[in-house]
Order: structure tokens, then C-alpha cells, then sequence
């Protein structure tokens, strides 16, 4: 069965160092994620850079100098690939940038565009975001939002800042959105949460709760959380597919998508086990076709 995988990785050059060393070297070979979605009947992938290629810790002259090298060099590793499709990176820790470098991939062969959820990222509800808010809804395309690394130091011990941070600094950038009143305000965003959207299936009741009853900080919205959370796609990275289930509850059987997160060992070798008995394989394809735009 053809079908598209919304979450796999690729690195940019094989002379960009990451900066970290959990990196496998099939990140850096298209011909193996190529052989990938022959192996497991996909047609196609979208690929992005993975985190240790967003370096949030650059200063924003440098920070732009790397995101041009990045963007450049994702385009330029699928090229002669037709069925991986790129997404431009976005450094979401400078806003201004973040809306100078979305012009700039205007021009580029990219599906969409990625940045980091959490991690070093300014608040998704910081208003110097508008103009890349305005310009998604306009343009329609797809945002794909990925945990950076998560900053707790706490983290470090146990794989932690991977097994609770990602999830956790994914319900962040969401609850961004929804706070924020970013995603009722532009109805055009197509925002596509990994990891199955982390933690916000556990807290969206909470969110809901916290706005029923006005708790301190939170403004009147123009949907409620339970409402927006609707607006945004996930993919079945869960791990579990009871939580795939909870999380189609929660956002929708028009939201949800197919992910692998190749070629890392936390991704899924068989991603479509996720979803295999909740009859949604045509969907999935189908909502994947509408988050891109195609």
C-alpha cells in the first residue's frame, strides 16, 4: 500500500559536524531512506534535519549564516530524489530571522518548513511571530513542529531529556498555539505535531479545566483549547497504539498522519503497526495529501 511517511530525517552535508554524536550514518545516505520506502511500500517521505542541526545556541548573525547552509544543503541532498520531499528549517529562538528565512525558502523546493518545538525557542505566542504566522495561513503550508532539546538539566540522567523532554517540550509549543490564540486566528496554518503530539493527548482535559474555570493568566480565547487542539495534525508516533487511539479522540481522524522518525532508534521499523486496527490506512494517506498541500 502506497502511502507517505510525514516524519523522516535527513542531514543536510556530510561536512556539516552535528553536534552531537547520536547521529547514525544512514542520516547522511538518501539512497538508504530510498531503499526504506521500498521495504515498507511507501511512496514517499518528507524529510527535515534533525536536532542536533538546529544549533538554538548560535548568536543571530551566525545563526543565519547556518540556517542558509542547512536549507541549501537539505535541497540539495534530495535532489534526483522525486519521492523525498524537504522541509526548510526555520530558527524559531530568532523570530525576526525565522520570517526572513521563510521568504527566503519561498524560492526553494521545500514542501514546508520545520522548526523547533521548546527547546531554545522563543514563545509561539511572542508577537514578532505574527508575520510568519500571516504568511503560513496565506501560503498554506504545511509548519511541522519538533522538540528541540529540552533545556531542564534535570534531563540529563536516563535518556531523559529524549524520553520525557521531547514530549514534554512538544505540549509546550502547542500550548503556545492554543493560549496564544495563534491557531484560531489563522485557520490557514497546517501545524503537524511529532510524536503522536507528545504529552498534550494526557493534558488537554487540564487545558480545558484551566480555561473553564479562568485561571489566573489565561485571556478569553475565540475557540476553546479542546476546540483548537483540533486544528493541528500528529503523526502515530506513540509507541502504543491505545495512545494512537486516545490521540485520534483527541484531535480528529482527519488529523492524523503516518511517522517514522528514520533512521533513529526511537522511530518504528513498522509505523503502519500503529494504526493497523483502527481502519484508517486510506486516511492517513489522505490527510498527509491535505497537510502538504499536494
Amino acid at each position: 500500500m502506497a502511502g507517505i511517511d510525514m516524519h523522516a530525517h535527513l542531514a543536510p552535508r556530510h561536512d556539516l559536524a552535528p553536534i552531537s554524536s547520536d547521529v547514525p550514518s544512514a542520516l547522511y545516505d538518501p539512497d538508504e531512506l530510498a531503499r526504506w520506502l521500498d521495504l515498507t511500500g511507501f511512496a514517499e517521505a518528507v524529510v527535515s534535519v534533525p536536532p542536533p542541526f538546529f544549533r538554538q545556541h548560535l548568536p543571530e548573525e551566525a545563526a543565519a549564516r547556518w540556517v542558509e547552509v542547512v536549507n541549501d544543503g537539505i535541497c540539495a541532498a534530495v535532489r534526483g530524489y522525486p519521492r523525498l520531499r524537504p522541509l526548510g528549517y526555520l530558527p524559531l529562538e530568532h523570530p525576526e530571522l525565522a520570517v526572513a528565512e521563510y521568504e527566503r525558502l519561498c524560492g526553494l523546493p521545500v514542501v514546508g518548513v520545520c522548526g523547533s518545538a521548546g527547546g531554545g525557542s522563543v514563545s509561539l505566542a511572542d508577537p514578532r511571530f505574527a508575520p510568519l504566522w500571516r504568511a503560513l495561513d496565506r501560503d498554506g503550508r504545511m509548519l511541522m513542529l519538533h522538540p528541540g532539546t529540552a533545556p531542564d538539566p534535570r534531563l540529563k540522567a536516563f535518556y531523559l531529556a529524549n524520553l520525557l523532554g521531547n514530549p514534554t517540550e512538544t505540549a509546550l509549543a502547542a500550548a503556545q498555539l492554543i493560549f496564544g490564540d495563534v491557531l484560531a486566528r489563522h485557520p490557514g496554518m497546517r501545524v503537524l505535531l511529532v510524536h503522536c503530539g507528545g504529552a498534550v493527548p494526557a493534558m488537554i482535559g487540564r487545558w480545558q479545566r484551566g480555561y473553564d474555570t479562568s485561571r489566573p493568566g489565561i485571556k478569553p480565547l475565540l475557540e476553546p483549547p479542546r476546540e483548537m487542539v483540533r486544528r493541528l495534525y500528529v503523526d502515530c508516533l506513540a509507541h502504543d497504539p491505545l495512545l494512537v487511539r486516545h490521540a485520534v479522540a483527541v484531535f480528529g481522524p482527519d488529523k492524523l498522519v503516518v511517522g517514522s522518525d528514520w533512521p533513529f532508534a526511537m522511530g518504528l521499523d513498522d509505523p503502519r503497526g500503529q494504526i493497523r486496527d483502527l481502519g484508517l490506512d486510506d486516511a492517513v494517506t489522505a490527510n498527509a495529501v491535505r497537510l502538504l498541500g499536494l
